[in-house]
């Protein structure tokens, strides 16, 4: 497939398209899963949340990529490298996020690990964040076991942010 981004043992990665959103609206539209973010997403916010990654391919070459198991095509979640801005600096930060029914089975740290070595590898990063909320011990605890280490703590998005980093 044209879309395929990676390949992971169980996953495959590759690029969103407008008719992911029914999969996105599973994780967007509930609330465990939405804990640390803003708000739960209806329908029209997944769709720009689409075009904003759809945006970020055409823009940055990179982006958030849908994850799929590999044997059974079953939609996991997304996971990707996607630009942010951390205090005025322009970083490429790994963003992982999966449906609640597949936790605690380490797609996110199988998927988060590829896209660290795909961001040193492709793109010649010098420099990889991951920014989940303080409070998100699952998130933390995916950045530290890709190798990442905590830098510092901010506030961005109206919360404090944990800024975790790994470089090449």
């Amino acid at each position: 497939m044209k879309d395929t981004i990676m390949k992971t043992d169980r996953m495959i990665l590759r690029k969103m398209r407008r008719d992911d959103a029914e999969n996105l609206l599973e994780i967007f539209s509930d609330p465990t899963a939405m804990e640390y973010y803003p708000s739960t997403k209806n329908e029209k916010q997944t769709l720009q949340w689409i075009d904003w990654t759809l945006e970020n391919y055409e823009k940055h070459g990179t982006g958030l990529w849908v994850a799929e198991h590999k044997q059974t095509g079953e939609f996991l979640g997304q996971c990707g490298i996607v630009p942010q801005e951390v205090e005025g600096s322009g970083e490429m930060e790994i963003g992982y996020l999966f449906k609640r029914s597949v936790w605690k089975n380490g797609y996110a740290t199988e998927a988060a690990s590829a896209c660290k070595q795909y961001g040193f590898e492709a793109f010649h990063l010098k420099k990889i964040v991951s920014l989940p909320d303080a409070k998100n011990l699952p998130s933390r605890k995916v950045a530290e076991r890709i190798g990442m280490t905590l830098e510092k703590t901010i506030h961005k998005w109206g919360k404090e942010i944990a800024v975790y980093s790994v470089y090449r």
